[in-house]
């Protein structure tokens, strides 16, 4: 079993206080994702993320084919960071850690997402072959949201 790890890092021109409502409100997460994953919240979310809350998902990450994909946010640290992790989706396993700090010209955000692929050894191909660069242009468009998003 592999376990890939995806780390990206980006520094917003705003405060903690700014940021920490925009990522924790699961309602944006549908803004910051690109339309070719056809990605909508299908279930009931509140204003702010809490540990235990349950998210489901409707994308179409493969070949435009919908399915379902189900994370649990846990371990939030108000204003510092929180983890989503699938608990019914396309990977085996999928670890996702956000973190927010203080730095010189506003707030460092850091996504670290560890995690594996269905399939053995077919899923090291796949993700060789599509998965790596797809979820390389995700976390891409998020960035460029981002910048532009927060930059006026």
């Amino acid at each position: 079993m592999k376990i890939y790890t995806l780390t990206r890092r980006q520094v917003l021109p705003i405060t903690l206080e700014q940021a920490w409502p925009f990522f924790s409100t699961p309602a944006n997460l549908e803004q910051i994702t690109p339309a070719f994953l056809n990605f909508r919240i299908t279930s009931p979310v509140p204003e702010e993320i809490y540990p235990g809350l349950i998210i489901t998902y409707r994308i179409a990450a493969v070949a435009g084919i919908p399915m379902v994909w189900v994370t649990e946010i846990k371990h939030v640290i108000r204003l510092r960071q929180f983890v989503d992790e699938q608990r019914l989706g396309p990977y085996r396993f999928w670890h996702h850690l956000h973190r927010f700090r203080e730095v010189e010209g506003g707030v460092e955000m850091e996504d670290i997402v560890h995690y594996v692929m269905p399939w053995g050894w077919l899923g090291g191909v796949v993700h060789a072959l599509f998965v790596r660069s797809r979820l390389q242009a995700i976390f891409d468009f998020r960035r460029e949201y981002l910048e532009g998003y927060f930059s006026g």
